[in-house]
């Protein structure tokens, strides 16, 4: 009966060994809960007070400015290789108190653009000179263009 006892005695040494260990895992990974929350606590803090993240732009394929005589932007367009990726990105750079004229001449060479069915975004930023161009490049992802990709 002894043996028997010894046997079962060494059979519960086992389970105890895996209790403790699982016991001490679950209290490390507990321990380590509120220093991730924090962590991303502070992360999502640190994102909220920082300035809109800069827009990233794609080098042009094909600039466009406006000048007297010359095409307009939907005549400029229509030259250009068609392309779904392609996306014009029109620029318009003010002099403090010039914000009104700015928004009005990016409104009108996008709403300009917009009728030829290109992707157009704008981007307004005061400057010390004003400046008004359209910039077209492949800024934009398509699911053609992921799937191109793998």
């Amino acid at each position: 009966m002894n043996r028997a006892a010894s046997l079962v005695r060494g059979g519960q040494g086992w389970q105890l060994i895996l209790a403790d260990l699982a016991l001490i895992l679950f209290l490390l990974t507990l321990s380590a809960l509120p220093a991730a929350e924090a962590e991303a606590d502070h992360k999502a803090s640190d994102a909220e007070n920082q300035p809109i993240a800069p827009t990233e732009i794609a080098a042009a394929q094909a600039l466009y400015r406006p000048v007297a005589g010359g095409p307009g932007i939907a005549a400029w367009l229509a030259d250009q290789p068609r392309d779904p990726r392609a996306t014009l990105t029109v620029f318009v750079r003010h002099r403090p108190g010039g914000e009104s004229a700015a928004w009005d001449a990016a409104k009108q060479l996008a709403n300009d653009a917009s009728a030829s069915g290109v992707a157009v975004r704008s981007i307004i930023t005061a400057g010390q000179a004003p400046d008004l161009y359209a910039s077209l490049a492949y800024d934009a992802v398509t699911s053609e263009t992921a799937e191109q990709e793998r």
